[in-house]
């Protein structure tokens, strides 16, 4: 299973399509994980983004769960799906920070690429996504 932190808006979109691929090569399924615990920048998904989503995952023909817990933490939520046995790599999106933003530690991107026992695939803002 490849586990999918998803975030409203372009990057959510890229780490989607860069699962997607991981899924096909490696002939598994999704978790797609949208999850928000405050207002700390985490963009939670609206109903529109997410009929969007599940349109494409479902187009994709991979086999898919979508999971939007409210309240929860979005590091603790990814690191528990990865907890699975099942799970073999994680795929997160990771924001541009200032140069003050660079040296302060506990963003969750940070904190899930120290944290995770198993392979993170990290996408950048504005990468290409693949076909």
């Amino acid at each position: 299973m490849i586990v999918v932190g998803y975030s409203a808006g372009a990057n959510g979109r890229a780490c989607l399509e860069h699962g997607i691929r991981e899924a096909r090569i490696r002939e598994t399924d999704l978790l797609v994980i949208n999850a928000v615990s405050d207002s700390r920048g985490q963009r939670y998904a609206e109903a529109d983004e997410i009929v969007d989503v599940e349109n494409r995952l479902t187009l994709s023909g991979v086999k898919f769960r979508l999971s939007q817990p409210i309240g929860a933490t979005p590091a603790e939520e990814l690191l528990t799906a990865m907890d699975d046995p099942d799970a073999e790599m994680l795929v997160i999106g990771m924001r541009r920070r200032t140069q003050v933003g660079k040296l302060l530690l506990g963003s969750t991107s940070q904190f899930l690429l120290l944290e995770c026992r198993k392979p993170v695939m990290v996408v950048k803002p504005g990468e290409s996504t693949p076909a």
